[in-house]
């Protein structure tokens, strides 16, 4: 019993002395908080940064489709520019390092284009006729490759093709 109740007072120094030390590392994590919040605030930044780019490249889109006048544009797309250096610039203090306005906006011009890609400059490319040409063509391959459908079970058929996939008919092949 002796030894149960030295156990018993050990484990309450143990639990009274965590209880006191706690506040010891509370403090010490409020005085790593600054670097936390300078990492949230990248965080803040980057995603400003990125919402400006989707909205030049919603500008830029917009203006090719005509939806806004020529007049209006260049006024706009100077403000996101001038917007996404400003976010730049706040990035640029808060990591190492630091940039001019013109190299922002080539920056952010840059990332901009990225995101478009290769795909939507490829379509801005063609005019109408080109295109009307090509949907010709594909359609005109597209018929030569179906030769209808199957008279007994009504599945659709190759050229290539002597007897239905489907059902095993033999087809006519005149």
């Amino acid at each position: 019993m002796e030894l149960g109740s030295l156990f018993l007072v050990l484990a309450v120094i143990v639990i009274v002395g965590v209880y006191l030390y706690a506040p010891f590392t509370i403090s010490a994590r409020r005085t790593r908080a600054p670097h936390s919040r300078e990492t949230h605030q990248v965080s803040v930044l980057r995603a400003e940064r990125d919402r400006v780019i989707n909205s030049l490249q919603e500008l830029d889109f917009d203006f090719k489709l005509g939806k806004i006048p020529a007049e209006d544009y260049p006024q706009h797309r100077a403000a996101l520019l001038q917007k996404g250096a400003e976010i730049l610039r706040k990035l640029d203090e808060l990591a190492p390092g630091s940039s001019s306005a013109t190299a922002a906006e080539a920056r952010i011009e840059k990332a901009a284009a990225a995101k478009l890609g290769d795909s939507s400059e490829q379509a801005w490319q063609f005019n109408d006729d080109e295109l009307e040409s090509m949907i010709a063509a594909r359609r005109k391959e597209h018929k030569s490759k179906s030769a209808g459908f199957c008279p007994k079970c009504g599945q659709p058929v190759l050229v290539t093709d002597k007897f239905c996939p489907s059902c095993g008919k033999a087809l006519s092949t005149a």
